[in-house]
């Protein structure tokens, strides 16, 4: 099938910048052929953020959003941010000791899902082919330019081998590929290799974050406030922090992000986030609420100075994807709309030459006239400061950055460090114990994936791939304890006995919440996530 131009990916970015070349298309005339593949069930299915979004590109994109009023939404009303400093302290931090980028006032509160299913409305309205469910699982690549993208075949079993039913993948070739898969994509990560996009920059760093949805007791809902907090579980040399948001319809929107590049193999950031859950200011909020949703994501943390080169003969990259995710912030959503909306205008200016495949080159050029890369400039050294000295010593400079210089620091600091390099042998690390699960307001993770909807059709080829299967038993579990049993929040990979007795890594791929933390976090660089099979994975509802 050919199309002007190719989206993988049904995010903010992706759905931006279709919206942005229909208008154009529209505009000039021209009746641009546009196809948008989501991996997902249908848009939104699998998107997951906090969320609080800065609609300065949504009031660009699409200037009659609040009156029309189509998705989850609610006016910031107030900032509060806590220290916690054990399981039952807190100190309220003034406003004014806030870094100026966690106040937010004039953003919104959404669900990320409901705004991405109003985009999509738009897309599709707007005649945008969208093809919910066909996820890309590979690149077409001739004459080292990109030429479109391979769908996967869809009726294979464990082995490989067709079922009754099977239909081959389809080539979709455009004239411009736009990549759009979220952070740490599958396409987009053998594309940065493939073609070196990243080796005049710092190497990209993560975080994981976890979202649960609560349904409150109205009388302590205060809709449009929000929270964050820093400190207790985490350690002082530990980058993270917490947020409850009270969103529309008495609901809490909270969670816990903890940066990739911890370091002791003991830890499970699943079991951090539920521990933060029992701190008696996150508590206090919970006594007898209903718990609706869990999800867990991998986000971008490496700022600016981890942006690899954008364009490649044929393809470009945008929103989290590249890693156009502001940390100091905390937010994804405004940028990666603003980089599609360049995106599109610099891809419609390519498809009226007379090579339309061509590399992009004015794509950084235009992206500097807009506020989006000033920004992030700013933001630069947010993640670095708490890296280097820690959150006590690192908080007091952030502010100072932030606040006074206004990010405007005459230098910029680097982390040359890879995440994955992180961890300390097993035999230097402390243990760390938690506490049963109390199924009031901590859970384990099998009742929490339920509610995440996912599902995998089981007979079919795994989609988590191990480089060599010897390494997690040889070598993972006796330096780190394989922390995959660990890191990973839906309970995804074992080590179980077998019936000799002797340990084995087991799989449990139909668990998978497509959060990449494996792909990420895994000390030998040994699992590599591919998309599945169909609408496989999550189904959530209104993240």
């Amino acid at each position: 099938m050919d199309f002007d131009v190719v989206i993988v990916g049904g995010g903010p970015a992706g759905l931006s910048t279709s919206i942005k070349l229909m208008q154009i298309s529209e505009q000039k005339n021209l009746d641009l052929n546009i196809c948008l593949l989501e991996k997902g069930s249908e848009i939104g299915a699998h998107i997951l953020s906090g969320a609080v979004i800065d609609t300065r590109a949504l009031d660009t994109l699409l200037p009659d959003w609040e009156t029309e009023n189509a998705f989850i939404q609610t006016p910031v009303k107030k900032d509060e941010m806590l220290f916690l400093s054990g399981e039952s302290s807190a100190i309220n931090v003034p406003n004014f000791l806030m870094p100026r980028t966690l106040i937010n006032h004039g953003n919104r509160i959404i669900s990320l899902g409901s705004f991405c299913k109003y985009l999509g409305d738009k897309a599709e309205a707007m005649g945008v082919n969208i093809f919910p469910g066909f996820p890309a699982v590979d690149l077409i690549i001739e004459d080292n330019e990109i030429k479109g993208v391979i769908t996967g075949d869809m009726g294979l079993d464990k082995k490989g081998d067709p079922k009754e039913g099977h239909e081959l993948g389809y080539e979709l070739r455009a004239k411009q590929t736009v990549f759009a898969e979220g952070c740490r994509g599958s396409l987009g990560k053998k594309i940065i290799a493939s073609f070196e996009l990243d080796k005049d920059c710092d190497p990209q760093h993560y975080g994981i974050g976890f979202k649960e949805v609560w349904s409150i007791d109205p009388e302590l809902h205060q809709e449009g406030l929000v929270l964050h907090t820093a400190g207790w579980p985490l350690d002082n040399n530990t980058e993270g922090g917490g947020f409850i948001y009270h969103a529309p319809n008495n609901q809490l929107y909270l969670g816990l992000i903890i940066s990739l590049d911890y370091k002791n193999p003991n830890m499970s950031p699943y079991n951090e986030f539920q521990k933060w859950k029992t701190h008696k200011k996150v508590k206090s909020l919970l006594e007898g609420a209903e718990r609706i949703s869990y999800g867990a994501r991998a986000l971008n943390k490496g700022g600016i100075q981890s942006i690899p080169k954008l364009t490649i003969p044929g393809g470009i990259l945008v929103g989290c994807e590249a890693g156009f995710m502001n940390g100091a912030k905390i937010k994804g959503t405004h940028t990666a709309m603003q980089s599609g909306i360049t995106a599109a205008e610099v891809i419609v200016s390519q498809l009226q030459t007379d090579n339309p495949g061509n590399e992009i080159e004015n794509y950084n050029q235009e992206l500097d006239k807009t506020w989006l890369m000033s920004e992030l400039y700013q933001a630069r050294n947010f993640s670095p400061l708490l890296k280097r000295f820690g959150l006590l010593i690192g908080s007091p400079l952030v502010w100072m950055d932030q606040n006074i210089l206004r990010g405007r620091l005459p230098f910029t600091l680097s982390a040359k460090k890879k995440d994955h390099d992180q961890l300390t042998p097993l035999s230097d690390s402390p243990p760390i114990t938690y506490e049963k699960y109390d199924n009031k307001i901590t859970f384990d993770r099998t009742s929490s994936i339920f509610l995440s909807g996912v599902n995998h059709e089981e007979d079919q080829p795994c989609h988590l791939k191990l480089t060599d299967s010897e390494i997690p038993i040889s070598t993972n579990l006796p330096l780190y304890g394989e922390p995959a049993r660990l890191y990973c929040p839906a309970g995804v990979y074992e080590v179980v006995e077998s019936g000799e007795g002797e340990p084995y890594f087991q799989i449990n791929a139909q668990n998978c919440i497509h959060c990449k933390t494996c792909d990420i976090k895994d000390p030998s660089q040994n699992i590599n996530w591919d998309c599945p099979e169909g609408a496989g994975g999550p189904n959530y509802t209104d993240m």
